[in-house]
């Protein structure tokens, strides 16, 4: 499991850390890291560290001594390195024994003008202790290095990022590379911090954190692999989980086809399908194996439900998701079945069995009565809001996939995927796939990881670089998941 930590943690870590050795060793670390980084970067393009050209950004803080530490490593090896000071141009001091070093070492103090000649831009202009995106004149310098073509290294994280949410509230460095040290941040890993972070890559400084609570996890094959179910010999359809699926409708029918092949690719012994008179013939010949039931009949027993898919937001499917949520079995529900959530307060509130939803930022928007642009822009704070205020597990669904549960602390930020999901049914596979491994025994935070998981693998398998459908994804699932065991073929 990759770990993020907040910036408090970090900060009490480092000065654990500071107190055990020798002043500025920290940093040293840090820096070498950082030059070491772009040293790798420079010997691919231009091709070799000596005469290449490096432009530092250095703010007033720790980051821009790391940054200036770096340039005199690099300086030393060839490197033609200039350092441009925002100190120069706001209130406060540059690190005066990194510039020292730099100088020394044959650097030069330049203006942003020689940012138009840089190979490689780092950025240190602010550290993890930064809010609210760049002001003046940091936002025209991180305007000027976005039109230069150089490749830019962040330190630490990209200036104008929060480190803790990865809010991005103003001008930002939009970075291709980000060296990051002692751990990483949340901000790296959750949008739309996470897209001006580029490659992530983490230097060890030797902080100690064993004993703290990350307050995000980006799950990793072998993760994902310990949670899958796999059938052993004495396994029957029963015990490999029964799942109800309520979806679809004379409008939506395809949306219950997506949703059951999800359930069955990711899985269930068996899908009982209750749909409409209309979708049932659709279902059946996609999935000749799943049980199908009309609107109003029994469907029988399941060990969990999918309810939502397309099955529209009549007073007709307002009762038949009551009687699903009370059920004594969990429940995800998504879609058309969010919309009626509202209306279904004291149906929420009766609920023993867990409930995941797994809504996109509109959906969200509704269900908390807030703005859909900034539940993008604050992605875990508003998955972790509606968590608390709902009692229920969150799968936030977008550019980066954020789950969060009642009680903990720590979200669960997706690693897989790729733009090419965004399209339609792609959301009821979701939800088929992680229904069923509700059914399988898996907990709510488990089937929301482990879902979102297979189902960014399932798409960027099947997409390869071009478009795919709703049906691609189904039909990558097998591989998906056969990757987690490393037996793909």
């Amino acid at each position: 499991m990759r770990q993020a930590y907040r910036v408090d943690t970090i900060r009490a870590a480092e000065r654990a850390a500071m107190a055990a050795v020798p002043e500025g060793t920290l940093m040293q670390r840090a820096a070498f890291g950082l030059a070491a980084a772009c040293t790798a970067i420079l010997q691919r393009t231009p091709g070799c560290v000596y005469g290449a050209h490096v432009s530092v950004l250095a703010g007033t803080g720790d980051n821009g001594g790391d940054a200036l530490y770096a340039g005199a490593l690099l300086a030393r090896r060839g490197a033609q390195v200039s350092v441009i000071q925002v100190s120069a141009i706001t209130p406060g001091k540059v690190h005066e024994q990194g510039l020292a070093a730099l100088v020394q070492a044959g650097g030069r103090i330049a203006d942003a003008a020689s940012l138009e000649d840089a190979d490689l831009i780092i950025d240190g202009l602010l550290g993890i202790g930064g809010h609210g995106g760049l002001r003046e004149p940091f936002a025209a310098l991180a305007r000027q290095a976005g039109q230069t073509g150089a490749t830019t290294v962040a330190v630490d994280l990209p200036s104008g990022i929060d480190a803790d949410t990865g809010a991005v509230d103003g001008p930002a460095i939009t970075a291709d590379v980000t060296i990051t040290f002692g751990a990483i941040k949340p901000g790296l890993l959750i949008d739309p911090g996470a897209s001006k972070a580029g490659a992530v890559h983490l230097v060890d400084i030797g902080l100690d954190l064993s004993a703290a609570e990350p307050a995000a996890q980006a799950p990793q094959r072998d993760d994902i692999s310990a949670l899958l179910p796999r059938p052993g010999a004495e396994s029957d359809k029963y015990r490999r989980g029964v799942l109800g699926v309520l979806a679809g409708s004379d409008r939506f029918g395809g949306a219950a086809v997506l949703a059951t092949g999800g359930a069955i690719r990711g899985g269930a012994g068996m899908v009982r399908v209750v749909t409409s008179d209309q979708a049932a013939p659709a279902v059946r010949q996609y999935w000749p194996e799943a049980v199908i039931t009309g609107y109003g009949a029994e469907p029988g027993r399941v060990q969990a439900w999918v309810a939502g898919p397309g099955m529209g937001t009549t007073d007709e499917a307002l009762g038949r998701l009551g009687n699903v949520l009370a059920a004594d079995v969990p429940v995800l529900v998504d879609a058309d079945g969010l919309t009626l959530l509202p209306r279904l307060a004291d149906a929420m509130k009766a609920r023993t069995a867990p409930t995941l939803i797994t809504p996109h930022a509109g959906e969200l928007g509704r269900l908390l009565q807030a703005n859909p642009d900034d539940i993008e822009a604050h992605r875990l704070d508003y998955a972790t809001r509606a968590a608390a205020e709902l009692n229920l597990t969150v799968l936030l669904k977008g550019s980066t996939t954020v789950i969060a549960s009642p009680g903990c602390a720590t979200v669960t930020v997706n690693p897989t995927g790729t733009p090419w999901l965004a399209t339609a049914g792609s959301g009821d596979v979701l939800s088929g796939l992680a229904g069923a491994l509700l059914a399988q025994g898996l907990s709510t935070a488990e089937a929301a990881m482990a879902a979102a998981y297979l189902h960014g693998l399932a798409g960027r398998l099947a997409a390869d670089g071009a478009p795919i459908g709703a049906t691609d994804i189904i039909d990558a699932l097998p591989d998906a998941i056969r990757s987690t065991s490393g037996s793909l073929r």
